[in-house]
């Protein structure tokens, strides 16, 4: 299982009003930072996905949801619990970095 793309139109149903937490990865195409830190998200999905999924939305196509949560710099991934922002990380990291960072919504 890898990581979704959700939009503005879905990212209610998908992420606000989602049963598990939910990591959302604003990223556009032109990132490299964005590449790179992708498909460590993709394993960290398949290998964690009883507990937390993950989403990508394209702060290009999406920019309204850019601006409601002040994404001023890329990548930034955002753990929703409950509807609400639970934790932050801004900028690439390698997989071990990232699942310390998470470690609260994979326990």
């Amino acid at each position: 299982m890898s990581a979704r793309a959700v939009s503005e139109s879905t990212f209610d149903a998908e992420v606000l009003k989602s049963e598990k937490p939910v990591l959302v990865d604003f990223w556009a195409e032109w990132c490299g930072p964005c590449r790179m830190v992708s498909p460590i998200l993709d394993q960290i999905a398949s290998e964690h996905s009883e507990k937390l999924d993950i989403v990508k939305v394209n702060v290009d196509e999406n920019p309204q949801l850019a601006m409601d949560y002040q994404i001023t710099s890329i990548p930034a991934l955002k753990v929703f619990k409950g509807g609400e922002v639970a934790q932050t990380i801004i900028g690439a990291k390698p997989k071990a970095a990232l699942e310390n960072d998470l470690a609260a919504f994979l326990a």
